[in-house]
């Protein structure tokens, strides 16, 4: 477990130096001299609904990478997509012959955009075959995939960053930075909560009602919540208690509608949480010894904004949709380009997977008191 901050040394620092060190040696040389002048050529892994509406049409609006290929399981889809972006057959790949990247100069990065199950034999292929990996949230099913992953990179020197966009939002990222700062005294207590209503007839996608493809609130949601107090503190939980409150097992009758938990945090500070997919949830609040600052909403794709106690107002930074996957995309590039560790290493991806695995541990059990490793 992560133990309080000491000597100005940040969880945070620490998982991108171990990131860093990672990802020694990746960089092919001259690559980095070129700097804004060369783009990373980036596949699309998988092209559902988050790949066509907001990926893609984001890959236009940045200036460090570009769109080069994609990987699908619907052969039918590829047309458009080709017509679309231009996209050459040799930069077309089934997930079959996936492994086959290997051999295309033209992608030094995938975006895994698949169901959950499938994020750990995907990275591992595309580790393999040398090309860097930004994969969706949750990084995989339990943290034993997420260590397996961030392995793999590792071993093939390649980087690995999970898609927690918020870490690229401005306003996120000053909450980041008071967690350090403490400008109202020390943290008492946080609380996270995102759900969304919009899954009232149960999601279209259905595996997300599937558990053995990953699905349910906690996998899909509740990683936000869960990575947002540990950026908020600065802090790993070391012990959580879980509740499934899922109401309409008609619908989610295999995984979890909602789920409720309670994290304890180094130093005496709480998290309370909910996720859902039958309420709409979206505040981020940390209370202090004196005062207090709160994000609603937290994690939408545009206009997070919040305040604090003191009358500070953070107004929403990025603009319309899909500016902040663009940013987030952006900044992965630079990571790459410039041989640095990327802002959200697969490390921290682990880290989330771990309370995942206690939660739901301790929701099995009525809610008992899980120790996170």
């Amino acid at each position: 477990m992560t133990t309080p901050r000491t000597n100005g040394w940040t969880r945070r620092q620490a998982l991108q130096s171990l990131a860093l060190a990672s990802a020694a040696g990746v960089v092919p040389k001259g690559f980095a001299e070129q700097g804004a002048q060369r783009r990373i050529g980036v596949a699309l892994v998988g092209l559902g609904g988050y790949s066509r509406d907001l990926l893609a049409p984001a890959l236009q609006l940045t200036r460090h990478c570009r769109l080069a290929g994609i990987v699908t399981g619907s052969p039918g889809k590829i047309p458009e997509w080709q017509g679309k972006y231009d996209i050459p057959d040799g930069n077309v790949y089934s997930y079959d012959d996936f492994h086959r990247i290997a051999d295309n100069p033209d992608i030094d990065a995938v975006y895994i955009v698949t169901p959950n199950h499938l994020h750990k034999p995907q990275t591992l292929t595309a580790a393999n075959a040398g090309k860097h990996v930004w994969c969706e949230k949750p990084m995989a099913m339990d943290a034993a995939e997420g260590e397996a992953m961030v392995k793999a990179c590792r071993d093939n020197r390649v980087q690995l960053t999970i898609g927690y966009r918020m870490q690229h939002e401005p306003n996120t990222r000053r909450f980041m930075a008071m967690a350090e700062e403490r400008p109202f005294g020390r943290i008492i207590k946080l609380r996270a909560d995102a759900g969304w209503f919009g899954f009232r007839d149960g999601p279209s996608d259905a595996w997300r009602t599937k558990p053995e493809f990953g699905g349910g609130a906690m996998y899909d949601m509740g990683v936000y919540c869960v990575n947002a107090v540990r950026y908020a503190s600065g802090l790993d939980p070391v012990a959580i208690r879980a509740w499934d409150e899922t109401a309409r097992r008609d619908i989610f009758p295999d995984v979890d509608e909602t789920m409720r938990f309670l994290l304890e945090f180094p130093g005496d500070i709480v998290a309370e949480c909910t996720t859902s997919f039958g309420r709409n949830l979206n505040t981020l609040q940390v209370d202090c010894e004196r005062g207090w600052y709160v994000m609603s909403p937290f994690q939408g794709y545009e206009g997070n904004a919040g305040r604090a106690s003191d009358g500070t107002v953070f107004e929403p930074q990025l603009g319309k949709t899909p500016r902040m996957q663009a940013e987030q995309m952006d900044q992965d590039a630079l990571a790459i380009l410039n041989n640095t560790a990327p802002r959200v290493p697969g490390e921290d991806g682990v880290a989330d997977m771990r309370v995942l695995d206690a939660a739901f541990e301790s929701a099995r059990n009525n809610g008992t008191r899980i120790e996170i490793p």
